[in-house]
């Protein structure tokens, strides 16, 4: 006997987390798994990847059980895919040449534009403090050695 899918919405984002989770889970195991106190670089996207094939059931049995009001897949909007996708590979392209805070800044406003609202205000006030906090995480809390701004003006 087949259940009846109620909530397609949940029904696909639970077999997407369980796929992740489980590539996760298969690419971590060419590598050392280390133990609770020395982990080696297979514990975190073990354990990450686990998590997220567990939500991923949990959202997956939960599209059996729960109905939602237009909880239908309407239309697959491709152009904030890629546009998010490119605003990813941009920031890796820019992070060193030009820079942290550059990177990041660009990061964020491309990305945005993959949204149907794009309010500039909104978004220059969403980067200053991602900006913010991506440097005091990043570069002075975790010493990791990026370059703040583009190597030609020196920081």
């Amino acid at each position: 006997m087949m259940s009846k899918i109620k909530n397609e919405k949940d029904f696909w984002a639970g077999l997407m987390f369980m796929a992740f989770g489980l590539a996760f889970i298969l690419v971590a195991r060419n590598y050392a798994m280390g133990s609770n106190v020395r982990m080696g670089p297979a514990y975190f996207p073990t354990a990450l990847g686990g998590l997220q094939f567990v939500l991923g059931l949990v959202i997956f049995v939960r599209s059996f059980l729960s109905h939602v009001e237009n909880g239908a897949i309407k239309k697959l909007h491709l152009r904030p895919l890629f546009v998010i996708l490119f605003s990813v590979i941009l920031f890796g392209v820019l992070l060193k040449p030009a820079g942290l805070v550059i990177a990041i800044s660009v990061l964020i406003m491309v990305s945005a534009f993959g949204g149907n609202d794009f309010r500039f205000k909104e978004i220059v006030f969403v980067t200053i403090g991602l900006v913010v906090g991506s440097v005091a995480v990043f570069y002075h809390g975790l010493g990791l050695p990026f370059n703040l701004w583009p190597e030609f003006l020196g920081y």
